[in-house]
């Protein structure tokens, strides 16, 4: 009869430890998923009032949908989905730029932007994608030199911001991070 007791006794404990493991995992993967080191830069640019933004994309990968959010609301600011365009597709997105893409709404940008831009960039056939919180003065006074994009990482082309991805040539799911 002890050893029963004792065997089951032994039994629960190893099937808590199995629990508290799983939840340790679990937990571990959602930190790892949301450690800001892995993000992706995006980068934007501010000219007068046009405002561009460059996604990293691997030749296979497709932009699927863009939303821009001010920080404070969760309704969008923007929101564009289909690129019509090549650059859009590829990641090169001009905010409020309703010919680029098949839907977009609203058609024009507001009238003063807010302290915030939250731009969210969807990739198309994956369940995956990118974006960034920036600082609409401190983007305007970087003075990023043409060709290039403003980053939290300092300024960068459309190509060093395509680079930060491990794309395979043979039409593989790319890695997102390198």
């Amino acid at each position: 009869m002890w050893f029963a007791v004792a065997g089951s006794v032994l039994g629960l404990a190893l099937l808590g430890l199995a629990l508290l493991a799983a939840l340790g995992l679990g937990a571990y993967t959602v930190y790892r998923m949301s450690d800001p080191a892995d993000t992706l830069d995006i980068g934007i640019r501010i000219d007068g009032s046009r405002i561009s933004v460059k996604a990293p994309v691997c030749p296979t990968d497709l932009v699927e949908r863009v939303e821009v959010f001010d920080g404070r609301s969760e309704e969008p600011l923007w929101q564009a989905t289909g690129p019509k365009t090549p650059e859009a597709r590829r990641g090169t997105i001009t905010l409020w730029q309703k010919a680029d893409f098949l839907s977009s709404k609203p058609e024009a940008g507001p009238r003063r932007l807010p302290k915030e831009l939250d731009v969210s960039i969807e990739y198309a056939g994956v369940d995956d994608g990118t974006g960034n919180v920036f600082s609409v003065s401190e983007v305007a006074a970087a003075h990023v030199p043409e060709g290039q994009y403003w980053t939290d990482h300092g300024p960068m082309t459309a190509q060093d911001i395509d680079d930060q991805l491990k794309c395979s040539s043979a039409g593989e799911s790319p890695s997102r991070l390198q």
